[in-house]
């Protein structure tokens, strides 16, 4: 009943989302103007890297338009507003040298300041696989949803949901690499499972040698093989017949030369350059 309960209540916040910004005419009467300088970020935003290209892009859109969509905030009680939804047209707005931004007021708790954060990224398209697989989670936990629960709230397949919370086991490294696109999404998902030193290895190769996703496949194989994880079949050895060195030790003994044979080689022991050099006649009279 939790379950059910809570992901009806993460349905209804999808619809306040869309209402508020696919909407605008049904709320342009709660849209004021407020000063930038008393807006702050949302704490709990998911979004950790915002591109430049893209907010010197919206920039100049809101420099020639003006902005379409107002921000979302609540009065923080102190002097100023928070951010609930809207912190890239926010931050462009700021980029633009505008003063004042549109805004709708809204009195929310923490945790649904939370949630409008996580859902406004979801339904974006330019959020990185590791913040998406970090928003996925929180709303998990938010929740107390299964992969499956939550696939139908947000319409993205079980599938995609769980393969995107699985980058969240890659090391900090791979995932700064992910999050840089350095390596592709599908690049890190052949590296979940792997040791660091290993992650390490291949992303090195992949954005050393612009390796593609079926080449990082093969490598990773490679090296299971090498390292004994993956069994591979193998063929016998060949044993070579053993020589019988019998005779020359009856030859090398008239010379008092020692010789000792193992594994098809001989060791010969010289006791002075005398008898090294009394064998060497032998061998060539």
């Amino acid at each position: 009943m939790k379950k059910e309960a809570l992901g009806r209540g993460l349905d209804a916040l999808l619809g306040e989302v869309s209402e508020a910004y696919e909407n605008e005419s049904s709320t342009q009467d709660g849209v004021i103007e407020i000063s930038l300088s008393e807006i702050e970020p949302n704490p709990y935003q998911p979004r950790k890297h915002f591109s430049n290209e893209s907010l010197k892009e919206l920039a100049e859109s809101i420099k020639e338009d003006g902005l379409i969509q107002p921000i979302v905030v609540q009065d923080n009680g102190i002097d100023g507003y928070t951010i609930i939804a809207g912190e890239r047209r926010f931050r462009a707005s700021k980029l633009a040298k505008k003063k004042t931004i549109k805004a709708i007021i809204v009195d929310v708790t923490k945790e649904q300041m939370q949630q409008y954060a996580l859902i406004e990224n979801i339904q974006r398209e330019d959020l990185n696989p590791v913040e998406l697989a970090h928003s996925y989670q929180k709303l998990i936990e938010l929740h107390d949803m299964t992969h499956e629960e939550l696939s139908g709230v947000i319409h993205k397949s079980r599938t995609h949901i769980t393969n995107t919370l699985r980058l969240l086991q890659l090391s900090q490294s791979t995932q700064k690499a992910l999050i840089e696109k350095k390596i592709s999404a599908g690049h890190a998902k052949m590296l979940v499972g792997l040791e660091e030193k290993d992650q390490t290895l291949i992303v090195n190769s992949i954005i050393g040698q612009k390796l593609s996703v079926r080449e990082v496949e093969n490598l990773i194989k490679g090296m299971k093989n090498i390292s004994g994880i993956k069994t591979v079949s193998k063929e016998p050895k060949k044993v070579s017949p053993q020589i019988d060195f019998a005779p020359l030790k009856q030859e090398l003994q008239k010379l008092d030369i020692d010789a000792k044979s193992s594994s098809n080689k001989i060791t010969l022991e010289f006791q002075n350059q005398e008898q090294f050099f009394n064998l060497l006649k032998k061998l060539s009279s």
